[in-house]
């Protein structure tokens, strides 16, 4: 038998039905639900206390939502699963939901991409406007999720991220080839065609491979999270802008089956606290991303942006490598036409309003 597949619009539409029943025997569903316990693996070190926090706020508000009665359980990397193998954990069942980055598994699938983000793509705010209402959350789980037994649910944002640590400067386009830079997702497949050396690893690698000269370059998140990886005490040179992850969403991965045994007052409560998740994460950042850049600045890092013809020609090879691939499979075909149909109205929108202000207004400070 065909299994059911279910969207993040048609779970609240049939959750509402449970909340209006709730409301009228709720004294005696509390007494009745039948308790359950998850376990959350996450990509994340608990020093992260962003970025792991988000998966936290999952964690907490679904207990608060369910009385205790449906508690998840949340560790940090490595603990139930190695950081980037949080989505073949959760399609196995070895949890019931993890806390990731769905393009770290573009190696499966590049449309993994989309749910997380794309080189010259979607802003945090166009993002989850893509996802929540223009159809993005369905569209992946219909035709990328499903494929692998997990439903994905945004459960946090890092906005947009800086370009990262160089060890050296790199002050024209030519000054990236053969440069060895930590970078994953589609971006990491941008700067291949560049020259660029690239390889994807989990947080706690990082500092190791720069002291080691094994890389030369990363990018990570941004400045709060970034001062804590201690990644200035080796590379000095800070670039802007992350321009492959202008709104870097985060996932809450759900293996499916796990999902549909629960009640549906539970559902909803997942749901909801996924969304708070997303809200909280991009709210905690853009309030501690200023204070610690400051503080890196304190130390003698050198902030720079990146050259314009990197940026022109980065831009060039993004363009060419989404239509090389839409052309050769059609899940990401389907996936990309709907999102850049998006894309080509958000950044009409954005620039004719946000950009306008943000030229003047913040060129102030």
């Amino acid at each position: 038998m065909a299994e059911k597949k279910i969207g993040r619009r048609s779970f609240l539409k049939r959750a509402a039905v449970g909340v209006a029943a709730s409301s009228v025997f709720g004294p005696v569903y509390a007494q009745t639900a039948r308790r359950v316990r998850w376990r959350m693996a996450t990509s994340w070190p608990k020093s992260l206390d962003t970025i792991y926090g988000a998966a936290q706020v999952v964690g907490k508000r679904v207990a608060e939502l369910t009385g205790g009665r449906f508690t998840i359980e949340v560790h940090p990397a490595g603990e139930l699963a190695k950081p980037l193998e949080i989505l073949q954990a959760v399609q196995k069942g070895t949890v019931e939901i993890g806390h990731t980055a769905a393009y770290y598994y573009t190696k499966l699938h590049p449309a993994f991409a989309f749910p997380t983000a794309l080189p010259f793509g979607l802003t945090a705010r166009q993002q989850n406007a893509w996802l929540e209402h223009g159809g993005g959350t369905d569209l992946l789980n219909k035709e990328l999720f499903d494929a692998y037994g997990v439903l994905g649910f945004p459960a946090g944002n890092t906005s947009l991220q800086m370009g990262g640590w160089f060890r050296f400067p790199v002050d024209r386009a030519t000054d990236f080839r053969g440069l060895r830079m930590r970078i994953p997702g589609l971006g990491g497949e941008v700067m291949r065609r560049i020259g660029v050396k690239t390889v994807t690893l989990p947080a706690s690698e990082i500092l190791p491979a720069l002291e080691s000269g094994r890389i030369d370059a990363t990018e990570w998140v941004g400045p709060y999270d970034d001062e804590k990886l201690g990644f200035y005490k080796v590379a000095t040179y800070y670039y802007y802008p992350g321009w492959w992850e202008p709104g870097t969403t985060l996932h809450a991965l759900v293996n499916r089956r796990a999902f549909e045994k629960l009640p549906r007052e539970y559902q909803q409560a997942l749901i909801s606290a996924t969304r708070e998740a997303n809200a909280w994460a991009l709210a905690a950042y853009d309030q501690k991303n200023p204070e610690a850049l400051a503080r890196l600045l304190s130390y003698g890092v050198q902030l720079r942006p990146f050259p314009r013809d990197f940026l022109k020609l980065t831009f060039r090879e993004a363009e060419n490598l989404y239509a090389e691939l839409a052309a050769k499979d059609a899940t990401y075909r389907t996936i990309f036409n709907h999102w850049n149909k998006d894309r080509t109205l958000l950044f009409r929108w954005f620039s004719t309003n946000e950009a306008s202000y943000a030229d003047f207004a913040f060129r102030l400070f």
